[in-house]
């Protein structure tokens, strides 16, 4: 049976740990508040942005860059939005497991071919793909220390010049949708090219007729861009507030485990230490009776 000694520095090692994961959890908490408060401000807005181009690519002639179809895709860009830190269950590996099971599946030719390339956001992700040999071409360790729109959107800037431009036929982004504390969806999304039916939308039942000034085409030239950019930063929020959700329930599961485990190392301790008192009473009684038959 294990050394009392040791039980107790076991009981005080998992005491600490619990310490620790309950402060973690009580932190990712308080964050979480801030990442759903920015989140859910965010959807409408992203939401509305979507109707209104819908609306205006329903009414306009003429084709934009950012709508361009290629006849044939030969290189495809994707942008991945991992987190910084870990301690958060299985947030970044169950995200990157989906990305690799549907570049396999998808994507495999592009890849031997040397046509797939990665931008990636966070530091699991950039370690993640940098250590599987994908072609990173941009990645952004550090990013969610500082949450910063302009950073989103130079990042969103950049793979649409690099689209309009023809180094890139197809830009995904993927990145975990925030649902509830303990789940979250894996969304892998196409944004270029934009597909004018998928920005319609399904409801076409508004027949109402809007005159537009100076013309749809020229507000479509400035509200595309800016649609993208909020497509891409709706998913750096959703995937913050995500990780948020997932480390407190990681560490909440934690915390009950060193409680589970302390209960355990207790009961160990209790058994050891009543054997050890009645191993010393045995002691006790067979030295006396020895003293006596003397």
């Amino acid at each position: 049976m294990a050394n009392l000694r040791d039980i107790r520095n076991r009981i005080t090692s998992v005491n600490n740990t619990q310490q620790i994961t309950k402060a973690m959890k009580m932190v990712a908490a308080a964050k979480l508040r801030k990442a759903q408060e920015r989140m859910t401000k965010t959807r409408p807005y992203a939401n509305k942005i979507q109707d209104v181009a819908g609306r205006l690519v329903g009414s306009k002639t003429g084709s934009l860059p950012v709508m361009r179809s290629p006849e044939k895709t030969e290189k495809v860009l994707f942008i991945i939005v991992g987190s910084d830190r870990g301690l958060c269950g299985g947030f970044n590996n169950n995200l990157f497991k989906e990305v690799e099971k549907k570049l396999a599946a998808e994507f495999s030719s592009y890849m031997e071919n040397d046509a797939l390339s990665l931008i990636t956001i966070g530091k699991k992700a950039s370690s993640h793909f940098k250590k599987r040999n994908y072609d990173v071409i941009e990645s952004f360790p550090g990013f969610f220390d500082d949450i910063q729109y302009e950073a989103t959107s130079a990042i969103m800037e950049r793979a649409t010049d690099m689209f309009v431009s023809g180094n890139y036929d197809e830009v995904y982004i993927a990145y975990n949708e925030f649902k509830s504390v303990i789940a979250q969806t894996r969304k892998i999304q196409k944004v270029l090219p934009i597909d004018p039916a998928q920005l319609a939308g399904e409801d076409n039942s508004d027949s109402i007729e809007y005159i537009y000034e100076p013309g749809s085409e020229a507000i479509l030239s400035k509200l595309l861009p800016l649609h993208l950019n909020i497509q891409l930063w709706r998913g750096v929020l959703e995937s913050n507030a995500s990780e948020q959700g997932a480390r407190m329930t990681a560490m909440d599961s934690a915390t009950e485990n060193a409680k589970d485990l302390e209960r355990d190392l207790r009961l160990e301790y209790n058994q050891a230490r009543q054997s050890a008192i009645t191993t010393e009473i045995s002691e006790i009684v067979s030295g006396a009776q020895a003293l006596e038959e003397s």
